[in-house]
């Protein structure tokens, strides 16, 4: 045979007829990359049918497909050139003896572009659903230190809500911030070092504005609206005596005047200074008139000049008074009372008012001792003090105790500090301050001008605390909610 004669052509079996396979194969390193993007693939096209056909209301599986699987896919596709890279030394002196430049540009770059495209198709979908889980009450609520702001929300008028529609702000900004808070919430949870109880938006002053949140749906400029309001009331006596009361509540808006119409006027301006940061006490209020510049200083009595100097002044605005418009939070009377109204519990069973609100306000320890304790505490009640109703309606007041345990169980939370009236509600003036914080007939002007406590500047008491209104069989209204109370 010739010494001159060229090499022999490498067989297509030969690693060195492909270079990119000896490149890909010849170090550890991308064999792991390469297991990791198969794995990722193919766990994520197992996962991808249940979230098309519009997820699972379980948050890992939504963490895991739109997170934790694109993770460990973009890790194997930066560990793959890595390997290749610290390969080339082994196999550089045998592609250049059987591959030309051209040729392993070409390969490269087809290779390249196969890649490109499949990860663009793979990370733009990921990126997207990974987005929209992360505005997902269900992955909001994963975490549990939010649990009781999930709970509150799922019975909310604003349910359907999704939370970033609340709690992030317009545009890109407002969406960096919402990440970078959250950011920090996520190492807090982490480290065991947030606050307990979560303070409320109003307290942390990180409160989107309305005109971004509220507005987005409610109409400021809305003509009129008068409501009417049943209120029902039962006693902690023998009966579980039910009282009512009717208002017909003067909304308004921008003809009416009312509520709205009095503090969301285009032209009026309202800010107030408080002297606590969930604004409870409120000491300052300052009404402008942005049309005719007239404005109107009002002072708590018994504040200085000098006190309220050192006092951040806030514009109001919707969620000052509606301030627990997704996460309401319910005092025990007060549930008790919508329970027994509403069909939940039985307003037959002697005392079951008195007695229900003994065991919602004993202490507990933690949520399961509650869910233990307070239906115990109900059947050994009633065989205790009432033998005979106990005999005959022993199934009834179980069910009576379950449903009180989820009662409980909703608005109080002992691990992580939330019990009865932590997070107050401004709507109204009977549970909390509310309307009072300002219109208490105690902040004046400087001549002595108060702003209005007037009751019937807000709204008119058709009936109050009556056992059985007139007004109630004149609008039909006393059949239907007599309906629905439990016998």
């Amino acid at each position: 045979m010739s010494s001159n004669q060229p090499p022999a052509e490498p067989s297509p079996a030969s690693p060195s007829a492909r270079p990119f396979l000896v490149l890909l194969t010849s170090h550890w390193i991308s064999w792991v990359g390469c297991a990791l993007i198969l794995t990722a693939l193919s766990t994520w096209l197992f996962l991808l049918p249940q979230q098309s056909r519009g997820g699972s209301d379980n948050p890992y599986l939504g963490l895991l497909s739109w997170a934790i699987v694109p993770a460990v896919f973009f890790a194997g596709l930066a560990l793959v050139p890595v390997g290749a890279w610290l390969a080339r030394r082994r196999v550089q002196s045998r592609l250049a003896a059987v591959v030309d430049k051209k040729t392993a540009w070409t390969r490269f770059a087809v290779v390249f572009g196969v890649a490109t495209l499949a990860n663009l198709a793979v990370g733009t979908q990921v990126t997207y659903r990974a987005v929209h889980h992360m505005e997902t009450p269900q992955f909001c609520g994963s975490c549990h230190v939010m649990t009781p702001e999930a709970r509150t929300h799922v019975d909310s008028p604003h349910s359907q809500v999704t939370c970033a529609e609340c709690h992030v702000g317009d545009g890109a900004s407002g969406w960096v911030a919402s990440k970078v808070s959250g950011t920090r919430q996520f190492i807090d949870n982490l480290r065991d070092s947030y606050h307990k109880p979560i303070p409320s938006g109003l307290a942390t002053d990180r409160i989107i504005p309305a005109k971004q949140t509220c507005e987005e749906c409610h109409w400021r400029t809305r003509p009129g609206d008068v409501n009417v309001r049943v209120i029902n009331t039962f006693a902690e006596d023998e009966e579980n005596s039910l009282s009512q009361t009717v208002l017909t509540l003067h909304v308004g808006g921008s003809v009416l005047g009312g509520i709205h119409g009095r503090h969301l006027d285009e032209d009026l301006e309202i800010n107030f200074a408080s002297t606590d940061p969930v604004r409870q006490d409120i000491v300052w209020v300052e009404s402008r008139n942005k049309r005719t510049g007239e404005t109107k200083t009002y002072t708590k009595s018994g504040t200085t000049p000098e006190q309220v100097a050192g006092l951040k002044k806030i514009t109001m605005q919707c969620i000052d008074c509606h301030n627990r418009p997704a996460h309401k939070f319910q005092l025990p009377g007060r549930a008790l009372d919508s329970a027994l109204a509403g069909g939940s519990l039985p307003t037959t069973l002697p005392f079951l008012k008195k007695t229900a609100m003994a065991l919602l306000q004993a202490g507990y320890a933690s949520q399961d001792e509650a869910a233990q304790k307070i239906p115990a505490g109900l059947l050994d009640t009633y065989r205790r003090d009432h033998a005979d109703v106990y005999a005959q309606r022993e199934s009834e007041i179980a069910a009576a105790g379950a449903v009180l345990a989820t009662i409980h169980n909703r608005n109080v939370y002992p691990e992580l500090k939330v019990t009865w009236g932590t997070y107050p509600d401004n709507i109204g003036h009977t549970d909390f301050p509310g309307c009072f914080r300002c219109h208490d007939g105690d902040h004046v002007t400087a001549e002595g001008k108060a702003i209005t406590n007037n009751c019937f500047a807000c709204h008119f008491s058709a009936a109050l605390d009556e056992t059985a209104p007139e007004i109630l069989q004149t609008l039909g209204l006393e059949k239907v909610l007599a309906k629905a109370r439990k016998k």
